[in-house]
């Protein structure tokens, strides 16, 4: 199994009427600007494990380094809910920083979800970040106010539909297991770093089934449509020098067959006054596990 060399802290944080799982790396006592990681849907903070293990032994004994599980992700406690909204992520994070580093500004980084709320929350609280990263986190599809009947609908039956539990996550034998799904859905990932994620990714229940640490109600569509006006304009209040990294592998075609294009979104960046887009060559969606090193240089770099 993978070694891990730079092991977290853990800290348990009352945010919000939740109990916030929050791991910390680094150095503690670091006046230079936390660097604070921002997961992906369906993910876990542990998930930055091997993206922290390649940041340099000066850039990692100079900077502290955050993540939190967002709500209703691994070891993040809090009320049963049947939705999740996209406000409470801002929510989460800026009682997080409140909390956590209240007189800093703060290196922000955002991997998919977690790059679509670092962007609205730099926007909404531009003061508060030095600089930021967005890793593939491309927003929504454009929509029409004709969709939001639509819309509702498919909120009300996919509410009917946890309730019967016929969104429940697939449940796992053993950990192999997990290792093995994680392998099957990105095709780099190595054997060793898999199977330690897998342990950090799911758990075994009462019965010994493993279950992945993610709540099913995410799985529930938002009933509100995605304004790409609304998101164009919180862009706009972006003052950090922003570092848009891209995969080689455009994910976008995969999801979106066409309906929404990385042309599209790039559109949508022209009013980030500072940005500046890389690609990241040989790596899929999950840039910080594909590759690790060349990512931390990236941001080593880049928040230098």
């Amino acid at each position: 199994m993978y070694q891990v060399n730079r092991h977290s802290l853990s800290h348990f944080i009352p945010l919000r009427g939740h109990k916030y799982h929050l791991r910390e790396w680094g150095n503690p006592h670091s006046t230079l600007p936390p660097v604070v990681l921002a997961h992906g849907w369906m993910d876990v903070a542990a998930s930055w494990q091997f993206m922290v293990e390649s940041f340099s032994s000066k850039f990692f004994e100079q900077r502290r380094i955050l993540a939190a599980d967002w709500r209703g992700y691994g070891l993040t406690e809090g009320p049963i809910t049947d939705s999740y909204w996209m406000p409470d992520y801002l929510g989460d994070l800026d009682a997080l920083l409140n909390e956590v580093c209240p007189d800093q500004a703060i290196d922000l980084v955002g991997h998919s979800m977690g790059g679509n709320v670092v962007m609205l929350y730099s926007g909404a609280r531009p003061a508060r970040i030095r600089r930021l990263v967005n890793l593939e986190g491309f927003g929504m599809s454009a929509t029409q106010a004709s969709q939001a009947p639509g819309r509702l609908c498919q909120w009300l039956d996919e509410l009917q539909a946890l309730k019967k539990g016929e969104l429940e996550l697939k449940p796992y034998p053993d950990a192999a297991s997990v290792a093995n799904r994680l392998m099957k859905t990105n095709k780099r990932l190595t054997q060793d770093k898999a199977e330690w994620l897998a342990t950090h990714w799911a758990k075994p229940n009462a019965k010994g089934e493993w279950r992945i640490l993610g709540d099913a109600a995410h799985k529930v569509v938002n009933p509100y449509l995605y304004r790409v006006d609304e998101a164009v304009e919180t862009y706009k209040r972006i003052t950090a020098p922003t570092l848009m990294v891209e995969a080689s592998d455009n994910a976008m075609n995969q999801w979106w067959k066409g309906k929404f294009t990385l042309e599209e979104f790039h559109e949508r960046l022209k009013v980030v006054s500072d940005l500046k887009i890389v690609t990241l060559d040989d790596a899929g969606h999950m840039l910080h596990h594909d590759q690790s090193e060349a990512l931390a240089k990236l941001l080593e770099d880049f928040l230098a």
